[in-house]
């Protein structure tokens, strides 16, 4: 049955002023775009009328960052985002082992903690854990991902004393004048409990399938991203994609420092096509840390704390090479975080270098991704621009964490986080994302960000940096297929393209600019079904 959508404003995002009357979907697809005359003409006897009453319509949203398999974990864990001292994180934790029945032969997980927010303004180290449980292994991941800690059983078991040396890209925290761990976790020294974890937690297939994508599908976006994946990663989306569980298209990049090419040749399959929503779009390469954990690796040093800290980087920059010249050789795109500008300037050199070496004739066509874009300067977004590299910004830190990076880096640096101007000005293609589950997948509150560039104080950041609401909007729709090679099938209402679309129930571009993340998605689409209807 063919379905015709009128009666609202349509935005298409094909062209700022294109506002057509009515849209025809047919079996999935659009049909026909125009004057309410033309599209009636052109349907069928069997039609459904929808009447959007006032309401607008555009095409769905597209995430072109998130970790939608760690999405599915974190449903699994204690939720620490409401934690606001010690005290809570204890209980919370306490509270989570009691009710799931955790036992010291698993491990006890929380998620969300961030230490910015705290009254104690620290990291909850062995010290807090120890109180909700002295013999079950308990681990807390920040809200970064980037950072956590665990309790002294935990320690136990992962090994970790007095005389285990920090590893490359990470570090113990240690009770202060002596070596003993304190429990805090930074970067690479999280993985070797993280691999504990996975052995021990048990995994409730059912609810981490349910939990995955609601969050995406009820804020409007209908194409998600695993960004870091893993071989467990993609047995877990590749059983959803047979289960026929997967209602939104999946892209995955696997970690390429972590078995990614076995993980690409095992799969080769679903290598730039979908099957059964699910395909592989590249590789992801992980070169620095959180800038608000003071951990991503910059030029020039944090303010307060130790003198002369920089953050430091994950990889070597023979590695660095390494890695993107396989990519470049291997014909696939390769997204790169990147938040501190030495590790923006560790990718444009690695990526610089590889396009000089390789003989790939289509090495100009990969479309490459600096993923979070933080603190990018102004002449590296100049050699983005010259090498076509796209610039994926969490625009969602100016709001979360925009007073933060104020304090880490002083007002020239802290103004230029997420500097969405500056590259749009450059002709570079920007998209934003949310790096879910580290904040929740809203697109609207993204655009309200790069529009407003208000921080959770109220100060305004960066108001050079703001763009308009037409910008803002092609940054989570168009510009985000073209990230995914999927500009002539996704991103904006036209003619023989998917009928992905999401209702809202006011206009974008007409409200009052504070009151875009007051939106409601009211009903997503895909492939012309309704998958997703506000009650």
């Amino acid at each position: 049955m063919d379905t015709l959508y009128y009666g609202g404003p349509i935005l298409t995002m094909e062209d700022e002023h294109d506002r057509p009357e009515a849209v025809l979907v047919s079996r999935g697809i659009i049909k026909k775009v125009g004057t309410l005359k033309e599209v009636m003409d052109a349907a069928g006897k069997n039609i459904k009328k929808y009447d959007l009453s006032g309401k607008c319509l555009m095409p769905s949203f597209i995430d072109p960052h998130g970790h939608v398999a760690m999405k599915a974990q974190m449903s699994l864990f204690a939720d620490l985002s409401e934690c606001r001292c010690f005290d809570d994180i204890e209980k919370e934790m306490a509270k989570y082992i009691k009710e799931n029945k955790i036992t010291p032969k698993q491990v006890a997980v929380g998620f969300g903690y961030d230490h910015n927010f705290l009254e104690e303004y620290a990291h909850p180290g062995k010290a807090v854990l120890d109180k909700a449980s002295s013999d079950i292994p308990i681990l807390i991941l920040h809200v970064s991902g980037h950072l956590g800690c665990a309790n002294s059983a935990m320690l136990d078991l992962a090994g970790i004393d007095k005389d285990t040396e920090d590893p490359k890209g990470g570090r113990y925290g240690r009770v202060e004048g002596s070596t003993e761990p304190d429990g805090y976790l930074e970067e690479s020294a999280m993985m070797g409990v993280q691999g504990i974890m996975a052995k021990r937690v048990k995994a409730d297939i059912g609810k981490m399938l349910n939990g995955m994508q609601q969050a995406y599908i009820e804020n409007g976006v209908t194409t998600v991203q695993e960004g870091a994946a893993n071989a467990g990663n993609i047995k877990l989306l590749k059983m959803a994609s047979m289960l026929g569980k997967l209602k939104t298209d999946v892209v995955i990049y696997p970690l390429i420092s972590d078995g990614g090419s076995d993980l690409i040749e095992k799969n080769r399959k679903i290598v730039g096509q979908y099957k059964k929503h699910l395909k592989i779009g590249g590789y992801k390469m992980l070169l620095d840390g959180s800038p608000q954990g003071r951990s991503a690796w910059m030029s020039e040093p944090y303010l307060g704390g130790e003198e002369g800290y920089c953050g430091y980087p994950w990889i070597t920059d023979e590695e660095a090479d390494e890695y993107v010249l396989t990519a470049v050789e291997e014909n696939m795109q390769v997204l790169a975080h990147c938040n501190g500008d030495a590790a923006s300037e560790q990718f444009l050199n690695a990526y610089e270098r590889a396009m000089e070496k390789s003989e790939n004739p289509n090495k100009g066509d990969l479309r490459p991704v600096m993923i979070h874009c933080q603190t990018v300067r102004n002449d590296q977004l100049d050699r983005m621009a010259e090498i076509d590299m796209i610039a994926s910004i969490f625009v969602g830190h100016v709001y979360y964490w925009g007073d933060v990076h104020m304090k880490n880096f002083g007002p020239e640096r802290g103004n230029h986080i997420s500097p969405v101007k500056d590259a749009l000005d450059r002709g570079l293609s920007v998209n934003f994302h949310q790096d879910t589950p580290i904040t929740k997948p809203d697109m609207l509150h993204s655009v309200w960000c790069a529009v407003n560039r208000i921080s959770r104080g109220g100060n305004v950041i960066g108001e050079d940096q703001k763009v308009g609401v037409y910008d803002a909007l092609k940054a989570v729709t168009i510009n985000a297929a073209y990230e995914y090679f999927e500009e002539d099938s996704k991103g904006s209402i036209a003619e023989g393209k998917r009928a992905d679309l999401v209702i809202l129930d006011k206009d974008p571009t007409t409200v009052e600019s504070m009151a875009i993340k007051d939106i409601s998605v009211l009903e997503t689409i895909k492939d012309g079904k309704t998958i997703y209807q506000k009650k």
